[in-house]
């Protein structure tokens, strides 16, 4: 079994400062690539684990972004290299992915709507299995773990098998959408509130309280929806929002791949008719939506502008 890899011991030197700053420049310019060679073949020390490491028989609920690698946090990034076993989702990049080192432990319980290669209670099952062999275990999970990640039941089975936890967030897809569309999720002029909802509350069997989802005075993000746009956008028409309330939509967002429509309640099913988006996509209605048309270039564009 391999031992937890051993930190630099952190210094205040103007040196040391030079080089924290190298280093997060590499990181913002390939943060796959350069994670995997930094991290990736080093040997952990016999001595134990610092704080922060892996360690031995636990389970690590680690979120793993929107899925660009350079959106993951360096803790996340840190214990996918240390790792003796990842147990992953599908909506986690490929260049994520590309981060855990040849040799280690891989198990893919990807879950596609309608089709879930794992049942939950197996894939816990796997967890406390692994934790109980010795390993250290990161459960890589699509965004932050703790919005719409079935967290609770992956805590609840390690809880009863005595197995340690930790919670890693991650950025979790509405702020990586809102982000890259150049809008924030809340303004002072636009929505004093933020409401994240599941679109699977929209099934005919349980039909949310439109009502009181129908504000306003904030911003909603509907998660899992995509087949939802027609119902969610005729729920909110009918409990008072009128027919030009903006809404959005974004699909891979922060990736290389990332679409998106733009439309309100009225004209969006037809845009998507229109132009389907793929999935994952994230659903945002509110007054914010309509920043979009008048935000800032992105950093990349307006440096081609500066130079051509």
């Amino acid at each position: 079994m391999r031992s937890p890899r051993r930190n630099p011991t952190p210094s205040m030197s103007l040196e040391a400062s030079g080089m924290a700053g190298r280093l997060l420049a590499r990181l913002a310019q390939g943060a796959g690539r350069w994670l995997a060679e930094r991290f990736g073949s080093a040997a952990r020390p016999a001595d134990g684990p610092r704080d922060g490491d892996c360690r031995n028989g636990s389970v690590y609920l680690v979120g793993a972004g929107s899925g660009a690698a350079d959106l993951l946090t360096l803790k996340a990034a840190r214990l996918l290299t240390q790792a003796d076993a990842v147990v992953y989702d599908r909506l986690v990049g490929d260049e994520v992915l590309a981060l855990i080192p040849v040799g280690r432990e891989r198990y893919d319980v990807g879950k596609a709507r309608g089709h879930h290669s794992v049942p939950q209670a197996e894939i816990g099952e796997l967890m406390v299995r692994l934790a109980r062999q010795g390993k250290s275990v990161v459960r890589l999970k699509g965004g932050d773990p703790g919005v719409f990640g079935r967290m609770g039941e992956e805590l609840a089975a390690l809880g009863e098998a005595g197995v340690p936890v930790e919670i890693v967030p991650g950025i979790t897809a509405a702020s990586a959408a809102c982000a890259a569309m150049g809008i924030p999720l809340t303004d002072r002029a636009h929505a004093q509130q933020l409401r994240f909802v599941t679109a699977q509350c929209c099934r005919e069997d349980a039909e949310p309280d439109w009502a009181s989802l129908a504000r306003r005075d904030e911003t909603l993000v509907f998660y899992m929806g995509l087949s939802k746009v027609s119902a969610i956008c005729d729920g909110l028409r009918g409990a008072g929002l009128p027919d030009d309330w903006p809404v959005m939509l974004v699909a891979n967002a922060s990736l290389p791949e990332q679409r998106s429509l733009v439309g309100n309640l009225a004209d969006m099913p037809a845009r998507l008719a229109a132009e389907p988006l793929p999935s994952p996509c994230l659903i945002v209605v509110g007054s914010v939506v309509r920043m979009a048309a008048t935000h800032p270039l992105p950093c990349d564009s307006a440096l081609e502008q500066h130079l051509y």
